[in-house]
């Protein structure tokens, strides 16, 4: 569960410059923050193309799938279940895509983006 508030803490932090554009979660808003996050994520993880238009995918779709959770399920004991489980399947997608070295830069700037809004 700690791994969860994480990605969530990570992907509100880099991409709030974004939420004051967004609207209900439109195609292009989405696409939009998953090319941001994705960006940043690409200057702590040195992707590579193949990797980039990879990344960028996956974001979109976690991106997706967490408006459409918090659509459906707002208010009930069930979102941070399935939010949890959509969090355990973008690392694991995301470990299947980046490199060792790579993955742990990842984990590093989440550490670090939690300890600095911790504070």
């Amino acid at each position: 569960m700690k791994k969860f508030y994480f990605l969530t803490l990570l992907v509100a932090t880099l991409t709030a410059p974004l939420m004051s554009t967004a609207g209900n979660g439109d195609e292009s808003t989405l696409k939009g923050r998953a090319a941001a996050l994705t960006r940043r994520m690409s200057e702590t993880t040195k992707l590579d193309e193949g990797q980039y238009l990879k990344v960028k995918q996956l974001n979109l779709r976690m991106l997706s799938e967490v408006a459409d959770l918090k659509a459906r399920l707002n208010g009930t004991p069930a979102l941070d279940e399935q939010l949890a489980e959509a969090q355990m399947r973008y690392e694991w997608d995301l470990a299947s895509i980046l490199w060792p070295r790579q993955m742990a830069a990842y984990t590093q700037s989440k550490l670090s983006v939690t300890a600095f809004n911790g504070r």
